[in-house]
């Protein structure tokens, strides 16, 4: 067998025995990773983590995958401005997530016999949509109806990329204001307490004025005079 070293080196062609002893003396695995090879082709490996990392790709792929769906929008020949504008918009929102459109026009009566009417209103619509699809499929009629596939510009998984972003972007900002966390509490009982001191202090302004009037009508008063004993 042609054996591959763990680091993908070339070890060379050796026998079966061989290999197995330098598998034993690594402590790794001898896994045969192309059979239909002359000769076959043998890698030294952890066959254990080989199969996790394989399986984690795999995952992944699959988690990564976003299918594309046909979506449908249905106009008529004689369609009105309003109506036009409110299709077109459903389409140009399909074509933004990454699905193709499929413009079906449905004919009544003699309007089969227009079909460069439908044709015309397909290129318009094309058109008015070029910035976000493309032509995929080009008008084609069926009986009474007449349809165009428009496929996106962007792949499914980038606008599925795309419209996460852009939902993260557009979350608001958590600030710290007032009456949160354990800070906002302590400055509010803080400013809370110094109010209270400051209502609980004398007016020592006063206090002078006051004891000075107390003195004066100590010092304008008359002692009485007592009588003496004859």
């Amino acid at each position: 067998m042609r054996l591959v070293g763990p680091n993908g080196e070339q070890v060379g062609i050796v026998r079966v025995e061989d290999a197995l002893r330098l598998a034993q003396e690594a402590d790794l695995d001898l896994v045969e990773v192309a059979p239909q090879a002359k000769p076959p082709v043998c890698k030294l490996m952890d066959f254990g983590k080989f199969k996790y990392e394989a399986d984690m790709k795999a995952r992944d792929a699959r988690k990564n995958q976003a299918n594309t769906v046909l979506k449908t929008i249905r106009l008529r020949l004689k369609i009105d401005p309003h109506d036009y504008a409110t299709k077109k918009a459903q389409a140009e929102k399909f074509l933004k997530a990454g699905d193709k459109v499929k413009v079906m026009i449905m004919f009544r009566g003699r309007e089969q016999s227009r079909p460069e009417m439908g044709y015309r209103l397909l290129q318009r619509i094309a058109g008015d949509l070029g910035e976000f699809g493309f032509v995929e499929s080009s008008p084609l009629q069926d009986g009474r109806n007449m349809t165009m596939v428009i496929g996106p510009n962007k792949k499914k998984a980038e606008a599925k990329a795309e419209a996460k972003a852009k939902s993260k972007g557009s979350q608001p900002r958590r600030e710290r204001g007032h009456g949160h966390g354990h800070e906002g509490d302590a400055g509010a009982e803080a400013e809370h307490h110094e109010q209270a001191e400051h209502a609980e202090q004398p007016d020592h302004a006063q206090q002078p004025e006051q004891t000075g009037q107390v003195e004066q009508a100590a010092e304008t008063e008359v002692p009485q005079e007592h009588p003496q004993a004859g």
